[in-house]
């Protein structure tokens, strides 16, 4: 039966539809269900849902993203990315973010008007990825919470509340938690691999994210995951799909396979032979809607008996109420309380700030020997190294196009004159991969005039015929235009553009110049580009992607006559003028740089085009999206030892997805902070925090291992030696920690009983206290140590679970500054979690930590309690 809110949503919707319509104002979903034929109701559990004229229905499509910003629609707010998020350790911060997504979602929503949402375009956001970063080598972890359940539940609860809005009769978009259950690499193999995870791990480390996701969060949607569980696929689990996540756990939404899932099953699960029985599979184990087009095969499992059509009769039902309370089932409605969310609201104002706040708070400082930081403010500052001017490093995946990026070296030119900045790319990211040309070699103009850069004429025209309509000077060719106008009064979708200029060279050698043209994954063709070194045409790509690299041999550093041409037609995201440099001439141009400043900005580390999901890339260290080496990449590693063997004083800014081993690091350089991938306004919360403006208080979501080898192999999903509650060993930099400008003291925690019982709540009361000179804000967090169980023989066994968080609370002091923090510990924040898989409240005597890191790590303090009884938890 439908929901009394849904069929109100119905009703005032069919009022503004098309006269033909309203012949079913009065029509629940079942009902509208009823009137569809056995094609029609297929067709509507495909993500690319086609309009039905005579019901008045719209089409759909249901794919769109939002990971740290709307995405891949044009200009919208770039947030960090998720890993940057979650180092903020802010619940509220990370539901006002939910809302400014949902917000710039509603706003293109909006503007589709009466035409269908096409993809990109709708208000299902399958977002957030909560699976857990077990393991650092893993590419997509740089799009999760980090490795421990507590705190991504928590954050992924904000998140999917901002994501909905406050009224659940009429969410403002529906967050989609994925990918369900137990998926975190290695990305090779990732649609057919069956993870044999205990119960006992299932329960205690993947499932409760998710839980607190649908529980705590409300979410009205859910996304199986790609791989097997125990022989079943994710998507045709009834173990997750309706024992877990309906029974169990309440949830009256709707679930939606990753793209191609369905599909896997058939070809590399090799669950059922066709399309056909998977799709009938997945349909009853509770997967509603298909990305991709395997449930087109449904009607044909019918015909033949493998599926009775109740199960697709079910399915439509919950995807027309998600739709019907959206407002997005019929035509648009001017009376939904989202209608006037206009284009104004797409990186508003408002916006832009909390993208700054969230990059300020998300930022780590990991070392400051003898207070190096903050930095003064008439200091000489060499900014170097691969990561210092990459745009693709603010935007890291899963990203919208950012309207006005700023690039730590822009941030740290705005914030200290350029006149104090010295800037040297110095290596690339990492062996055989190449970054963008800097603008230390593109030349326009000679002699006096000459300025770094080329000069960009855009055009109206992708042939580039007739006047252009946009000329200026571009600093790089570094672009994201995805679906956006590189210019003002160009068409996003129609437009050719020609560099020219000079390139100059750091050394004699040898140079691989690439364009590097972002594609489109699913377009039917691709924009051609061209390229000319001293009027020769060195490369002709016709838009296959076959031929956009040139080697070219130098053998002196005079200036090379360049020009770039780019006809864009169809939807390609952006280019860029990349190479691969000697590495001799790159050194030492970062050398003399650094000779010619006070101290050394070294902002090194990691890319999306190394890390990340299902990439085409085997080199050194990386392979397919995944790391096969958590090391700085080589070229780095040697960039660093090369600058601070000038002696002048080391501060490294580690950009990155996740953990990367800073052992060396750590030793040598006078300090050290991780910045993630900050997105739009990382540039300026770097400065701001390296000039003092900004306070660091963010902490680790994951742990910073000492190399590889001290981790299991990527493919063990096994807990056992893994994360800060699992792993025995010493890490760099462990989980929860970070530094400020100033110091904090914390009293002896209380709790509101000795002696609980199974079953009750447990309160627990801190005082903190700022005690150092600066305002900042402290991370207070709380570990519970649980008891040693027995053995079957009575006897004490070993613990595998060490430690695990069950409270956290960012807040912000003043000097000399006091405040009470307390934490509410429900009964299934103080359980325990047996082999089988089974949750209870256990008696024994626990330990509690409260304090500014993990016990030993931060400042804080411990306090004891024996829970007295057992009690049973609901899963």
């Amino acid at each position: 039966m439908v929901r009394p809110h849904a069929l109100t949503a119905l009703l005032l919707l069919f009022a503004t539809a098309a006269p033909l319509a309203k012949t079913w104002a009065a029509e629940t979903p079942a009902d509208l269900v009823s009137r569809l034929s056995l094609e029609e109701k297929a067709a509507q559990l495909q993500s690319a849902a086609p309009p039905i004229p005579r019901l008045g229905i719209r089409g759909y499509e249901w794919w769109n993203e939002g990971l740290h910003g709307l995405a891949r629609n044009g200009p919208a707010t770039v947030f960090p990315q998720a890993i940057g998020l979650a180092a903020t350790w802010d619940e509220g911060l990370m539901g006002r973010v939910g809302e400014a997504v949902s917000t710039e979602a509603r706003a293109k929503f909006n503007a589709v008007g009466d035409r269908d949402p096409g993809r990109y375009e709708g208000l299902t956001i399958w977002s957030p990825n909560i699976n857990i970063y077990r393991d650092p080598r893993w590419g997509r972890g740089q799009e999760t919470y980090g490795e421990d359940p507590h705190l991504t539940g928590t954050l992924a609860a904000a998140f999917v509340r901002g994501i909905q809005g406050p009224d659940p009769q009429h969410p403002r978009a529906i967050a989609t938690p994925k990918h369900f259950a137990v998926h975190s690499g290695p990305e090779a193999g990732r649609h057919g691999f069956d993870v044999d995870v205990s119960p006992q791990d299932l329960e205690a480390t993947y499932l409760p994210a998710f839980r607190q996701a649908v529980v705590e969060g409300g979410a009205r949607s859910v996304m199986c995951a790609y791989n097997a569980i125990h022989g079943f696929p994710a998507c045709a689990s009834p173990l997750l799909l309706d024992e877990t996540l309906r029974r169990d756990w309440g949830f009256k939404g709707f679930v939606v396979s990753d793209c191609d899932a369905v599909d896997d099953m058939t070809q590399f699960h090799y669950f059922r032979l066709d399309n056909a029985a998977s799709s009938a599979a997945a349909l009853v184990a509770g997967d509603d809607l298909n990305c991709g087009n395997a449930y087109a095969q449904l009607p044909a499992a019918v015909r033949r008996g493998d599926l009775d059509e109740a199960m697709l009769d079910r399915a439509v039902v919950r995807l027309f109420e998600g739709r019907a309370a959206l407002g997005a089932l019929f035509a648009p409605d001017p009376a939904n309380p989202y209608a006037r969310i206009g284009a104004d609201a797409v990186n508003s104002p408002a916006h832009r700030a909390l993208a700054l706040e969230a990059a300020r708070k998300s930022i780590v400082l990991l070392k400051n020997d003898r207070k190096r930081l903050p930095l003064a403010g008439t200091t000489k500052i060499a900014v170097i190294g691969p990561d210092a001017d990459a745009l693709e490093v603010l935007e890291a995946n899963y990203h919208g196009t950012a309207v006005d990026p700023v690039t730590p070296l822009q941030g740290l030119r705005a914030q200290w004159g350029e006149g104090n900045i010295r800037y040297a790319q110095g290596s690339t990211v990492a062996e055989g991969v190449p970054v963008a040309v800097p603008e230390t070699a593109l030349r326009t103009g000679v002699g006096s005039d000459a300025v770094q850069g080329l000069i960009g004429a855009y055009f109206d025209d992708p042939a580039l015929s007739g006047a252009p309509r946009v000329t200026r000077t571009d600093r790089v060719v570094n672009f994201d235009w995805d679906r956006a106008a590189p210019a003002p009064g160009l068409d996003p979708a129609r437009y050719g553009v020609r560099w020219t200029g000079a390139l100059v060279p750091p050394g004699p050698g040898q140079y691989a110049l690439v364009v590097g043209v972002a594609r489109c994954f699913d377009c039917k063709g691709h924009d051609p580009v061209r390229l000319w070194v001293d009027d020769k045409l060195v490369v002709d790509d016709d838009g296959s992607g076959k031929a956009l690299e040139a080697v070219l041999n130098f053998a002196d550093t005079r200036p090379r006559r360049i020009r770039l041409e780019l006809s864009h037609t169809g939807e390609d995201q952006g280019v860029r003028l990349q190479w691969r440099a000697p590495a001799a001439p790159q050194l030492a141009e970062a050398v003399k740089a650094a000779s010619q400043a006070d101290v050394v900005v070294a902002v090194v580390g990691l890319s999306p085009d190394v890390e990340g999901e299902a990439l085409q890339v085997t080199v050194p260290g990386f392979d397919g999206g995944d790391r096969t080496d958590i090391a700085l990449p080589a070229p780095q590693r040697r960039l660093l030892e090369a600058l601070a063997a000038t002696g002048k004083p080391l501060v490294v800014v580690l950009t990155s997805g996740g953990a990367v081993e800073l052992d060396w690091a750590k030793a040598h350089a006078d300090a050290i902070l991780a910045a993630w991938y900050p997105g739009e306004s990382g540039g300026v919360a770097i400065a701001e925090t390296l000039a003092g403006l900004n306070n660091p208080a963010g902490r680790l979501p994951v742990t910073f291992y000492k190399s590889a080898r001290d981790l299991p192999p990527l493919v063990e999903y096994a807990m056992k030696g893994r994360t800060y509650r699992y792993f025995e060993g010493e890490p760099t930099y462990p989980f929860g920690y970070g530094l400020s400008y100033t110091r904090f003291d914390y009293g002896a925690p209380s709790v509101s009983s000795a002696a609980p019982k199974a079953g009750e709540n447990l309160i627990v009361e801190t005082e903190v206290a700022n005690v150092g000179g600066r305002a900042g804000d402290e991370v207070v967090q709380a570990y519970l140590i649980p008891p040693k169980p027995a053995d079957y023989r009575g006897r004490q066994a070993d613990r595998l679970l060490l430690r695990t968080l069950v409270g956290f609370d960012r807040v912000a002091l003043k000097p000399g500054e006091r405040r009470k923090v307390r934490f509410t510990l429900s009964p299934r924040d103080l359980s325990q979690v047996a082999r089988n898989g089974a949750r209870a409240v256990v008696p024994g005597q626990y330990t509690l930590f409260v304090g500014g890191g993990q016990p030993g790590e931060g400042p804080g303090h411990e306090v004891t309690f024996t829970i007295e009884g057992q009690q049973e938890l609901p899963r």
